[in-house]
Formats: C-alpha cells, sequence, structure tokens
C-alpha cells in the first residue's frame, strides 16, 4: 500500500443517539467510544478515531464526532481535513436539529461528498421508512449531498453494512489528490502524555509530509518540536502523508505547553495574524445578522477564537446573505488562504455561518472602500498570477520566498513556479535569487538606490563611488551580498548605475579634479610609482596630515592606487605586476612560499605578507599551511 496516496478520511455527522459510534463499530469492529463518561452516558464527548481497509485497499481513517449540541464545539475540531461523510439520520426519528447543525458545519468546511446513513431500519415499518427518505432528500436538496446515495442499514444485523462500504470505496475514487508538496501543517485536536514517550499529539495532517527526526514549530507559541516517533493507526511509520490520521510523539515539549486548536507546521511557513480578510456567509435557516462589531466564535482548524466583525461592502449579512469582513481577533491565529471557517453567535451558541479567508494577514480597512474592495475580488475569484501579484505588491518587506508565496496562495509549488514565471514574463515579477519582487516595489527600491548614490556623490565628489556593501547597509533591506549582487547588476543592465569594482556609482558619475588637485594626483603617483616593491606606505604617510591630500588619495584608489588592506597602499601598475609575477610562478612550479615569492620581487618578508594576504582576501591564492597556490 502506497501510504502516500491510498489514505482517505471519513467523518460521521447527525444528531445524539442516531447510532454514529454503533455504525463504526459495525464498519470497523472497533469502539470508539474510550472515556468512561461516554461509556456510562452513552453518548460520544470527545473525538472518536479508528480505521479499516476498504476492499481496493484504500485506509479510511474515522473521525467519529459528538452529536450533542453541548459538544458541537468538538465536532468542529474534528471535522477539518475530511474527504467526505457519512450523514447518520436514524430511521425512528428522521432530521433532528444538530442533523441540520452538522450539515451547515460540513458545508462551510468544504467537505463536497457524502453518503446519507439511514440507521435503525430495522425499527420501523416501511412506510415510516419512505418518508423518512424523503424529509431526507428535501433537506440535502440544497447542499452539497444533493446527489448522495442514501443507504439503509441496521448496525446491530449488519444489514446493509457490507453495500455501504462499497459505496464508500466506489466514492473514494474521486477524492481530490493531497497537497504533498507545500510545508507540513496539522492542526492539533488531542494532546497527552504517555509513560516512557512523552508527549504525543493528534490530528489529521492537513497538508506536506512529516517525518522522523523533521524539526517543525507549534504555533502560535513558537516552540520547536522536533518529531521523535509517528504513528498512523495504530502502526509506527517513518512519514506521515497528507490525508493520514496522524499521532506524533513529539521531544523536549510538555503536554502544558500545547493545548487544542495548537498547529504543529513547517518552520517558518505560517504568520501570526490578528485580523482576516474572509468571505463570509449566514446560513439561510438562521435567525441572525452579522452586524458592525458582532461578537462571534471563529472556528478554524481544531481552534475557536473570539473575534468582532467588520461587513466591509455592507451594514449587515443577513440570513441567507454573504458578503466580504474583516474580523478583528481576540488572540492570534494561523492560517493561510482558502482556509475555510464557521462561525457561531456568541451568546446563546448557535451555528450561524461560515466562509474563506481571503487574506490570512491582512492591515485593517475602513468600511465601505472602493479601493479594498476591488482588491478583495481579485483576491477572492483572481487567478492564481493574479493573487501572487497583489501579494508581492502588498509586501511590506519589499520582497517574499517562495515557501511565503504558497503559504498565503495554498497553492502546490508547481503552480505556484508556473504562475511567477508567467509574471516574469510579462515584467510584472522580479526574481533575484530565491526572492521575488513586484515591479513597483524594484523600481521604488531602484530610484532609492540611484538618489542614495547621488547624494554620496554630492558629499565626496572625488570618490568614484560607494562601496557595495556600504549600498547594502544603506538600504537595510535585509539582502545578503548574494542578492545585493545580483541587483546591482539589474540595475547595471537597467543603465542606471555603474561598477568599476567594488565601487558603485550612478552612471553619469564622473571625478573631475581642478587644476591643484591634478597637480596633487601627480605628486601622490610619483611618490608610490617611486616605492616600487621596495617599500610599502600607509595611508597616513602619503597624506602626512593634509586634508587636500585626503579627497585626492581617495580618488585614486581602485584606479591609480590599490588599497591593499585597512592601513597600506601601493601604486597599481606596481601592484597589477607584482600579481603577474606571482601567477606566472604558480602556474609553472605549482605552488609559492613566502620565501619564494620575497626573492621573485626582491623585497622584504613584512611587505611580502602584506601583498599575499591581499591575494588571499581578494581570491587570487590560497594559503596551505606555509604555501600558496591559486584559487
Amino acid at each position: 500500500m502506497n501510504d502516500s496516496t491510498h489514505n482517505i478520511i471519513v467523518g460521521t455527522a447527525g444528531h445524539i443517539d442516531h447510532g454514529k459510534t454503533t455504525l463504526i463499530r459495525a464498519l470497523t469492529g472497533r469502539e470508539t467510544d474510550t472515556l468512561d463518561e461516554e461509556k456510562k452516558r452513552g453518548i460520544s464527548i470527545n473525538l472518536g478515531f479508528t480505521y479499516f481497509d476498504l476492499p481496493s485497499q484504500k485506509r479510511v481513517g474515522i473521525v467519529d464526532v459528538p452529536g450533542h449540541e453541548k459538544f458541537i464545539k468538538n465536532m468542529l475540531a474534528g471535522a477539518s481535513g475530511l474527504d467526505m461523510v457519512l450523514l447518520v439520520v436514524a430511521a425512528d426519528e428522521g432530521v433532528m436539529p444538530q442533523t441540520v447543525e452538522h450539515l451547515d458545519i460540513l458545508t462551510y468546511l468544504n467537505v463536497k461528498k457524502g453518503i446519507v446513513v439511514l440507521t435503525k431500519s430495522d425499527t420501523v415499518d416501511p412506510e415510516l421508512l419512505e418518508m423518512v427518505r424523503e424529509d431526507v432528500t428535501e433537506q440535502i436538496r440544497d447542499t452539497f449531498l444533493k446527489d448522495a446515495e442514501i443507504v439503509e442499514v441496521d448496525s446491530i444485523s449488519r444489514r446493509g453494512i457490507d453495500e455501504l462500504i462499497q459505496k464508500i470505496d466506489k466514492l473514494s475514487e474521486d477524492v481530490e489528490e493531497k497537497n504533498l508538496n507545500s510545508p507540513a501543517r496539522l492542526n492539533i485536536d488531542r494532546v497527552f502524555s504517555v509513560k516512557g514517550f512523552g508527549t504525543i499529539v493528534t490530528g489529521t495532517l492537513f497538508e506536506g509530509k512529516i517525518a522522523i527526526d523533521d524539526e517543525l514549530i507549534i504555533y502560535p507559541s513558537g516552540i520547536k518540536a522536533k518529531i521523535r516517533s509517528i504513528q498512523v493507526h495504530g502502526s509506527d511509520v517513518k512519514t506521515a502523508y497528507a490525508g493520514q490520521r496522524t499521532a506524533i510523539n513529539i521531544s523536549n515539549v510538555k503536554v502544558e505547553e500545547i493545548k487544542r486548536g495548537d498547529v504543529l507546521a513547517s518552520v517558518n511557513s505560517l504568520e501570526e495574524s490578528m485580523m482576516l480578510d474572509v468571505k463570509a456567509s449566514v446560513t439561510k435557516h438562521s435567525n441572525w445578522d452579522i452586524k458592525h462589531w458582532e461578537r462571534l466564535r471563529l472556528y478554524h482548524g481544531a481552534r475557536e477564537i473570539l473575534c468582532r466583525a467588520v461587513p466591509l461592502n455592507i451594514e449587515k449579512i443577513g440570513p441567507g446573505e454573504e458578503a466580504f469582513v474583516q474580523f478583528r481577533l481576540e488572540e492570534s491565529i494561523v492560517c493561510k488562504k482558502g482556509d475555510k471557517f464557521v462561525l457561531r453567535s456568541y451568546s446563546p451558541m448557535e451555528t450561524i455561518g461560515g466562509g474563506v479567508i481571503i487574506d490570512a494577514s491582512p492591515k485593517k480597512h475602513k468600511r465601505f472602500d472602493e479601493g479594498v474592495i476591488e482588491v478583495l475580488k481579485v483576491k477572492e475569484k483572481g487567478e492564481l498570477k493574479d493573487i501572487i501579484e497583489e501579494f508581492l505588491r502588498a509586501s511590506q518587506a519589499g520582497y517574499s520566498l517562495l515557501k511565503e508565496i504558497m503559504s498565503y496562495t495554498g497553492a502546490h509549488e508547481a503552480e505556484v513556479v508556473k504562475a511567477i514565471e508567467v509574471l516574469e514574463e510579462a515584467g510584472n515579477v522580479i526574481r533575484i535569487n530565491s526572492m521575488y519582487l513586484h515591479s513597483s516595489k524594484y523600481y521604488k527600491l531602484r530610484d532609492k538606490i540611484e538618489m542614495t548614490l547621488e547624494e554620496y556623490h554630492k558629499k565626496h565628489r572625488l570618490r568614484k563611488g560607494m562601496l557595495k556593501e556600504e549600498v547594502r547597509s544603506k538600504l537595510a533591506l535585509g539582502f545578503k551580498t548574494k542578492e545585493m549582487d545580483l541587483l546591482l547588476d539589474l540595475l547595471l543592465k537597467d543603465g542606471v548605475i555603474k561598477i568599476s569594482g567594488n565601487y558603485v556609482s550612478v552612471l553619469g558619475f564622473e571625478v573631475k579634479l581642478n587644476e591643484a588637485q591634478n597637480e596633487i594626483e601627480g605628486k601622490i603617483e610619483k611618490r608610490l610609482k617611486s616605492c616600487g616593491f621596495t617599500s610599502i606606505l600607509t595611508i597616513e604617510e602619503v597624506l602626512d596630515g593634509n586634508k587636500n591630500y585626503e579627497e585626492v588619495l581617495e580618488s585614486m584608489i581602485g584606479e591609480k592606487v590599490e588599497k591593499l588592506d585597512d592601513s597600506y597602499i601601493m601604486d597599481k601598475s606596481i601592484y597589477e605586476d607584482a600579481k603577474k609575477r606571482l601567477i606566472d610562478y604558480i602556474e609553472e612550479h605549482g605552488e609559492i612560499t613566502l620565501g619564494e615569492y620575497r626573492d621573485l620581487i626582491d623585497s622584504s618578508r613584512k611587505n611580502c605578507m602584506i601583498i599575499l594576504e591581499n591575494f588571499d582576501r581578494n581570491r587570487i591564492t590560497k594559503r596551505v599551511e606555509n604555501k600558496r597556490i591559486l584559487m
């Protein structure tokens, strides 16, 4: 069995005491009520998990969720990540309030497939059974289950169970492929400790994969967690894949440091936020409106968060209506664009609606701002490339990494890369090594660099330019040296700057000396040339306290003068001669010692050491013990 592709998660839903747990026992031969209180009271309080294998060899993970209204929060914790649902309706009672509420919740969580199971069908006469069928058909007519099959079973006698298994198997053929390429993300719905093992967390692996020894993060606390061992359906495995119910043993984390609703995910794959932009709707049979600053309970993954609603393009959202809303959260959340959520009223608690996250980390919006509404429409319905472009345009850092774009869009890596390539070809996105900039950000950056250089030239008219490292530190962008070099290469290609060695200047800048400065330049040049290899002067020795000499010397560095280190300088032509002699010697002999180089240029040991260390820094030579070879 290929663990990465042949796993599906099936959930049960339905009113209390309609036979969900008994049905699962008939399907799997296992008991999902594990708490003493559950067995005593005959109801499911917590989430129950088990599994069974289909005739096609696919392994089915079963999530048995509680049906009682008081435990609806637990039901929500288990409903995320379901591939299909078994909507359980008892033939002797028919559709009940929690049946409808569970159906609403599953709709908002984007469950797309399911089967209606009429349990206890042997306890009623055919006429009543037909009436229940008609009632169910009416109730699911406008839901994702409108085309679902209705299967009659009796879990005690097992009548209809084999037929149900065959239908589950057939329906599983159309289950959407899991996203294995995205960073790992698991919504934690249980946390406990096992003697001899330590902390265990469980949940459905929503996307990506997790392997033993992986270093992950528990969000939102930011605690680092190393994976010690993994179990899928009671068996030890080395890797767990998206779509699997998973129990994970993590090291160096205490049970009290984790709670239901936390997220176990890849490092740097998620960002905390105190606000969400969403498309929200109110269920048509609700008596609630979502008004401005309405306090609500938001359910995402296995988490419940209190929030305030700010409808952005409508005064209030009534039953059967939908609108863009910004949620101001009372505690931080970690989520992604495209994630689904459910809304319940603050008090009394009723499921009133749900929706989809459009922006997982937005800025605060004013109501009825047409510009904001248009951007949200693009994010909601636009093509992937449009969504990526808007994300990069709004980036506060100025640039984004591929993993950040994937996290924001929720799309597969291959899809994101393809969309970015389209944007690059159109000139809307600029790539600098592993970083992506929107073209508007690049042009602003280009203007800033040009302005910075022009200001520098005004202050230092006789300097040939600003050092690359100084340009990088002035911009404070967080670019590494490699990325800065690539950015400068782009600016050079665009005809904005010119580069001479490690110096950067605007394209039209030239150092111009007056008559007195030309005379000083001649004196410095003559003095350095006269030194030959015999002596090497310091900057202070050349300047001799004369400030007029300082500016002129700066203009000569890189052109007529070579700066060997922070103190010593040398005539450029003599330096090039010293370099050529070294290269010719090593090419002939393979290596050179300090003594051999001293004899080669007929200079002192100290002078040769200063020159050779400069060659090492400039990656002309490489020191190996007491010898040097060419790089």
